[in-house]
C-alpha cells in the first residue's frame, strides 16, 4: 500500500514529470530518448561502416528502411505480449497506437527492423552481415538511452528494496503507468486516493524499488564495450559482432527481467521476455559456433549501388579505344621530331634513311639522300654517319657518307 511519510537514508529520486509542453504540443521524455538513441546508433554505425571500408552515409541510407520497420515491430511485440493493457474490458484499444506513451518490445524491433535493414542492403547491394556487425554496438547503446525513457515514465522497476540505490516511485496521475498503479496498490481512483486528490497531489510516494531500468542501462553499456573490444581484438565478421550482441544482451535481460514486479504474460511458467531471452541466447550461441573463424568481409562487399568508380561502367573496347587515342595524341611523328631537332640541318639524312625502312619508295630516293649528306657541314658528319649505319638496305654506309656514288646505296637495297 502507498506510504507518504517513510524516510529513506538514500535513494534515486524520480523525475517530477515525464512530459513537457511547448504551447499545445507535448514533449515526452520517452520519445526524446528513443529518437536520441536512434541518432546515436546511426551515427556510430556510420563511423564503423566507413572504418570497415564502406561509403560514408550508407548506414543512414539503410536506416531509412530499418527504423520505421523497427518501430512498428517493437510496438507490435509490446501490444501482443501485453495485450491486456489495451484490449481488456474497460481499456481503450486506440491506446495501442500511442507509442509516445511508452511500450516497445526490443525483439519485435530487432526482427522487423532487421527485415527493413535487409531490404535496404539489397537495394544498395551491400553485405547485410557487414551492416549488422557495424550497427550492433550502436543498437545496444540506443537501448541503454531508451531505458532513460522508462525512468521518466516511472516504469519497469523491480521489487521493493531499501538498498542505497533504490528508486523512489510516485503516483503522479490516475492514468499513470500500469506498473506504478500496481506498485501503489491502486488503479486510478479509490476511496483512499480519490481522483481529485491524485491530480492535486503529484507526490504520492508508493515506496522505493529496484531500478531495473538502471541495471539494464549499465548492462547494455558493458555489452557495447565488449563488442568493441572483441571486434578490434579478433576482427570479427560475417555477423559475429551482431550475434555476440544478442548473446550478451539476452544474458543480462533474462535475470533483470525476473526482478520486475509488473504484471506480464507467461509461457511455461516464465515471463514472456525471460523465455524469449533464453531462446535467443541459445540461437546466438549456435550462430557464434557455426561462424567461428570467420573474419571481416572484403571491403568490396561494403561498396554497392552508387559507390562504383564512374570509369568502371565503360565497356572494355571503349577504354581500349580511348587508350589508343591517348597514345596517338601523345606520340610525335618522326618527321616532326627531325624537323624540330636542334641538329635539323645535320639530321636530314637520318630522317630519309629511317623512312626507307618503312616505305619502299625510298629506294628510288637513295641517291638523292646520299648526295644531300655529302653537302652537310663538317661538324655534323659524325651524326650523319651514325644514323646512316642503321640503313636496312645493307649498303656501304661509310662510302655513302663520304660522297660515294648513289649506286652504292641503291645496290645495297637490292641485295
Amino acid at each position: 500500500m502507498a506510504g507518504t511519510a517513510t524516510a529513506y537514508l538514500a535513494d534515486i529520486p524520480s523525475p517530477a514529470q515525464g512530459v513537457w509542453y511547448v504551447g499545445p504540443l507535448p514533449l515526452r521524455a520517452y520519445a526524446v530518448c528513443i529518437i536520441v538513441g536512434i541518432v546515436v546508433a546511426v551515427w556510430w554505425g556510420n563511423k564503423r561502416w566507413v572504418a570497415r571500408g564502406g561509403r560514408a552515409g550508407r548506414v543512414t541510407d539503410i536506416a531509412v528502411f530499418a527504423v520505421p520497420f523497427g518501430l512498428v515491430g517493437g510496438r507490435l511485440y509490446h501490444v501482443i505480449t501485453d495485450n491486456e493493457l489495451y484490449f481488456r474490458e474497460g481499456r481503450n484499444p486506440w491506446k495501442a497506437f500511442a507509442i509516445w506513451d511508452g511500450g516497445l518490445g526490443i525483439w519485435g524491433a530487432i526482427a522487423l527492423g532487421g527485415v527493413g535493414a535487409w531490404i535496404g542492403c539489397r537495394y544498395y547491394k551491400v553485405s547485410f552481415a557487414a551492416f549488422a556487425d557495424s550497427i550492433a554496438p550502436g543498437i545496444v547503446v540506443a537501448q541503454a538511452i531508451g531505458r532513460l525513457g522508462n525512468y521518466f515514465n516511472q516504469e519497469l522497476f523491480g521489487a521493493q528494496t531499501s538498498v542505497p540505490w533504490a528508486l523512489e516511485v510516485f503516483l503522479r496521475t490516475p492514468g499513470g503507468a500500469a506498473g506504478t498503479q500496481e506498485a501503489c496498490g491502486i488503479a486510478g481512483s479509490t476511496p483512499e486516493f480519490p481522483t481529485d486528490y491524485i491530480k492535486a497531489t503529484p507526490e504520492i510516494l508508493c515506496g522505493t524499488y529496484h531500478p531495473t531500468f538502471l541495471y539494464e542501462l549499465l548492462w547494455n553499456l558493458a555489452v557495447a564495450a565488449l563488442l568493441v573490444w572483441a571486434d578490434r581484438r579478433f576482427r570479427l565478421g560475417a555477423g559475429r559482432v551482431f550475434w555476440l550482441y544478442v548473446a550478451g544482451y539476452t544474458a543480462g535481460r533474462g535475470w533483470i527481467e525476473m526482478l520486475r514486479i509488473d504484471t506480464a504474460n507467461t509461457f511455461l511458467g516464465l515471463r514472456i521476455n525471460v523465455f524469449t531471452s533464453i531462446v535467443m541466447f541459445v540461437v546466438a550461441i549456435g550462430f557464434l559456433i557455426a561462424l567461428r573463424g570467420r573474419h571481416r568481409e572484403d571491403p568490396a562487399l561494403l561498396r554497392g549501388r552508387g559507390d562504383e568508380d564512374p570509369d568502371d561502367d565503360k565497356p572494355a573496347d571503349e577504354e581500349q579505344k580511348n587508350g589508343g587515342d591517348k597514345a596517338v595524341v601523345g606520340a610525335t611523328p618522326a618527321s616532326t621530331s627531325a624537323t624540330s631537332s636542334p641538329a635539323v640541318d645535320a639530321g636530314g639524312a637520318a630522317g630519309a634513311v629511317a623512312l626507307s625502312k618503312d616505305d619502299p619508295r625510298s629506294a628510288d630516293d637513295g641517291g638523292s639522300t646520299s648526295s644531300t649528306t655529302t653537302g652537310q657541314k663538317s661538324s655534323a658528319e659524325t651524326d650523319t654517319s651514325t644514323d646512316s649505319s642503321s640503313d636496312s638496305t645493307g649498303g656501304d654506309s661509310g662510302t655513302d657518307s663520304t660522297g660515294g656514288s648513289s649506286d652504292g646505296g641503291g645496290g645495297g637495297g637490292g641485295d
